[in-house]
């Protein structure tokens, strides 16, 4: 088709093309930069934890006071959770994913290393392997001697150090890449000069909360020490069981010391969901707002389209007595909005860049990727195609007979 005829049909109407363009044009590039965050979201909320997260319960406890025998307690607290029905591991530990508490240590090769090599989580307790349903690749898990004491380790200038470490498979190629981190030495927490034995590795265990970024959400590892005091229990429940053993379970630390309240108790895939609250929120928000753009600009270019065929009707039944047919006219309709379209999304695209620059420097956002460009362009042409549809195949109905009559 010959679109000069259509080039001077649209210098006649800038204002006109010209709005349809910029409409398009921010369409294209606020939609390219919300589904991009929408992906981001969506990624960050589908990562791996490495756990067993539907068989899984937490329980955070506080004391009134301060408990001189906290040791001994939570021995207790630990045998009381193992012994009831339904319960395939307990422990206590530093945290659990998720809840508002982070360990984290750096991590070196070398004794006094000035630059570490990273920054890990760090995980302490006692049968961690097995409570969190963690999955060993290499090597194996920590053997009864291996454990420290967390009081005794927690003693005015105590000497005492963990002597075994368990890595996760990123810190593990991170640290030693092409090489097995079993046997190899690393200096991370409390190691007084005296280094942690890697004695296994594990497939994934997440980090408790977002230090160090998307790429780092590995970067974790397990230190060998039991009866840790700081009021956290998880245990790992056989299927089908997990509300009935969380409930006998707060009952048993409640009967073992009146002296404590319980801050949060719940299903582990319930700490994921009110984590990630925030994620999904806005995610729909980003949503509605590129449905809201695109039925807005659906819109434009229907009226748009609709007030030319209304403008025009005189010389389209000029070109039907001439012998244009029906499809013609549908397809010079439809190439107009083309051209409109395809100049907005160019700009469109520029402008999408320029958005995503902006938030590479306020809120350390990843840069856009290249494949978003496209795919907001084929998603705008569509559009445009589907919104001018209606309007020009009533400008094709237009009858020849039409051009004989007076304006």
């Amino acid at each position: 088709m010959d679109i000069r005829p259509i080039l001077s049909t649209l210098s006649r109407h800038k204002t006109a093309a010209s709005l349809i363009v910029l409409e398009i044009a921010l369409s294209c590039a606020i939609i390219c930069n919300a589904v991009f965050l929408i992906s981001q979201r969506l990624e960050r909320m589908q990562r791996p934890t490495g756990m067993a997260d539907s068989e899984l319960v937490r329980i955070n406890v506080a004391g009134i006071g301060e408990d001189e025998n906290a040791g001994a307690l939570v021995k207790q607290d630990i045998a009381a959770l193992r012994n009831l029905p339904g319960v395939e591991a307990a422990t206590s530990l530093n945290h659990v994913p998720f809840d508002n508490s982070s360990w984290n240590s750096s991590i070196s090769l070398q004794p006094e290393q000035p630059m570490p090599n990273l920054n890990s989580a760090v995980y302490l307790g006692e049968n961690l392997v097995h409570t969190l349903g963690l999955r060993i690749v290499e090597g194996r898990d920590f053997k009864p001697d291996e454990y420290a004491d967390w009081e005794a380790l927690n003693e005015p200038d105590s000497k005492l150090t963990v002597p075994a470490a368990i890595l996760t498979r990123e810190v593990a190629e991170k640290l030693f890449p092409g090489e097995s981190a079993i046997g190899k030495n690393i200096y991370s927490w409390n190691s007084n000069d005296a280094p942690h034995r890697v004695v296994g590795v594990v497939e994934r265990l997440i980090r408790p909360n977002d230090n160090g970024g998307p790429a780092e959400s590995g970067y974790s590892m397990l230190l060998p020490v039991h009866n840790v005091t700081m009021g956290r229990f998880a245990l790992r429940t056989e299927p089908g069981r997990r509300a009935e053993v969380q409930k006998a379970a707060v009952a048993a630390l409640e009967r073992n010391s009146a002296r404590r309240i319980i801050l949060r108790e719940g299903p582990f895939t319930e700490v994921i969901e009110t984590y990630y609250r925030q994620d999904r929120s806005m995610a729909w928000l980003l949503v509605a707002v590129c449905i809201a753009l695109l039925v807005v600009t659906a819109l434009g270019i229907v009226g748009l389209a609709s007030f030319w065929v209304q403008q025009r009707t005189k010389q389209i039944g000029v070109r039907r007595a001439l012998g244009a047919t029906r499809a013609q006219i549908l397809r010079y309709f439809q190439t107009e909005n083309f051209l409109l379209a395809t100049l907005g999304i160019v700009l469109g695209m520029l402008l999408a860049y320029a958005i995503n620059q902006l938030l590479m420097g306020k809120y350390e956002l990843p840069r856009l990727p290249l494949l978003y460009l496209p795919v907001g362009a084929v998603a705008l042409w569509l559009l445009g195609q589907i919104a001018v549809y209606w309007p020009a195949r009533r400008a094709a109905s237009v009858p020849p007979a039409l051009a004989t009559r007076s304006v």
